[in-house]
C-alpha cells in the first residue's frame, strides 16, 4: 500500500497516498476511502495514460452516496469544493441489483470521461443493508466496522483493473 495518486496543480505534482486519504476522511469509512482511491487510480490511468491529470479539471459524478469515496475524491481533485463532484441518482444501475446499483462512477477530464462500475464480489448484501440502516445495534455496528476495514484491505490489495467494469 505504498502507492500514491499523482495530480498536477499549477505545474507542481502533488501525490496522495491511501493513508493521506484516511487521515483526511477520518476513521469512519475506510472502505469508501479505498473505493474512491481505486476509482481515481483506474480513471486517471484511462483518461491520461502515462501522465498525471490537472487536479482542478477532473469532474466526478456518482450514484454512490458514501462519505469515504467523496472525501478521497475531494482531497485529490478538490471537486466537491469546486462543484465538480455530483451525486447523481440517474447513474444508478437497478439492473445490477440492490447491492451494486449505486456503485457507479463517471470521471471526466478535458472532454473525455469513463464510466466505472464496481464488479460483483466486493460488497455483500449484508454490507449494503448495514450501510443503509440508521439504527444499528452495538453488535451490528461492530460487524459493519469490521466489514468496512476488510473491504478497504481487499480493495487496496487488488489491482484497480480487476475492481471495475469500464465503459
Amino acid at each position: 500500500m505504498d502507492s500514491s495518486i499523482e495530480v498536477r496543480e499549477e505545474g507542481t505534482v502533488v501525490a496522495f497516498s491511501f493513508q493521506d486519504m484516511l487521515r483526511y476522511s477520518g476513521p469512519g469509512s475506510p472502505g469508501g476511502v479505498a473505493l474512491g482511491y481505486k476509482v481515481l487510480e483506474r480513471a486517471f490511468a484511462l483518461l491520461e495514460p502515462g501522465g498525471s491529470v490537472e487536479r482542478r479539471q477532473v469532474v466526478v459524478r456518482t450514484a454512490f452516496r458514501g462519505p469515504g469515496a467523496r472525501d478521497a475524491c475531494e482531497l485529490v481533485t478538490r471537486s466537491l469544493t469546486d462543484g465538480r463532484y455530483v451525486v447523481d441518482p440517474a447513474l444508478e444501475r437497478p439492473e445490477r441489483g440492490e447491492t451494486l446499483q449505486t456503485f457507479a462512477f463517471s470521471v471526466g477530464y478535458r472532454g473525455k470521461s469513463v464510466a466505472l462500475w464496481l464488479r460483483e464480489g466486493f460488497v455483500s448484501d449484508e454490507f449494503v443493508r448495514l450501510a443503509r440502516s440508521s439504527d444499528l445495534t452495538d453488535d451490528e455496528q461492530q460487524r459493519f466496522a469490521e466489514m468496512k476495514r476488510a473491504l478497504a484491505d481487499r480493495l487496496m490489495a487488488t489491482e484497480a483493473v480487476d475492481i471495475f467494469e469500464v465503459q
